[in-house]
């Protein structure tokens, strides 16, 4: 485990060569998601090379107001993910309010209506475990504040398959049991950055660069 060390202006500092390009960027989040998505996605430039894919927990009736405050906050073009769509390097996608999102095994967008799992439909596990048997070691999977352990089981996968696992730093979340849960499902040591949220852009702007 690695803990990010910031250069005093929010950007992150050294890190090791990524040993793979990475291929996607999944995020979870869920209580206290807003600011904590403002902060991340405000911090990726226009043309980070990746495509993100972020989950985040909310009411099943939610509108659309979501993908337009992250779009005024995102330097990357946000859209809610379509059925069959292929995520698109640069863009920034929105599981749609009460149906999980999952990667197929072409790397497309799917979406299902199958029970919430933890008691959310979309479920972060859902995603991150379906992103992982695709993109195996070239995914990155980032979790940030919850109340609940959602991501727990998905971070496990994204592991086994080789993959690299970001928490925001558990102090700092406005929730701290879901990035905490995920620290302890896999082992502090196999955690690659516990970071604070002003430093995951830099973190991702990194791993998304080939060795």
């Amino acid at each position: 485990m690695k803990r990010a060390t910031s250069d005093g202006n929010g950007s992150a500092g050294h890190f090791p060569a990524p040993s793979q390009a990475a291929g996607l960027v999944v995020v979870g989040v869920s209580a206290g998601g807003l600011e904590a998505l403002k902060r991340v996605l405000g911090g990726l430039e226009a043309g980070f090379p990746l495509p993100v894919v972020i989950v985040q927990h909310r009411r099943s009736d939610s509108d659309s107001l979501l993908t337009r405050l992250l779009s005024n906050w995102s330097g990357l073009p946000v859209s809610e993910a379509e059925e069959k769509e292929p995520p698109l390097a640069g863009h920034a996608y929105l599981a749609p309010a009460n149906y999980h999102l999952l990667i197929e095994t072409d790397g497309c967008f799917s979406l299902t209506v199958d029970e919430p799992e933890l008691f959310a439909r979309p479920s972060i596990n859902a995603l991150f475990v379906t992103a992982s048997d695709y993109w195996g070691p070239r995914l990155i999977a980032v979790v940030l504040t919850g109340a609940n352990a959602d991501g727990s089981l998905g971070v496990q996968r994204v592991k086994a398959r080789g993959g690299r696992v970001v928490v925001q730093d558990p102090g700092e979340a406005e929730f701290p049991v879901m990035p905490s849960a995920a620290i302890a499902a896999i082992g502090i040591g196999a955690v690659d950055y516990i970071a604070r949220l002003a430093e995951i852009p830099g973190i991702l702007a990194h791993l998304a660069v080939a060795s």
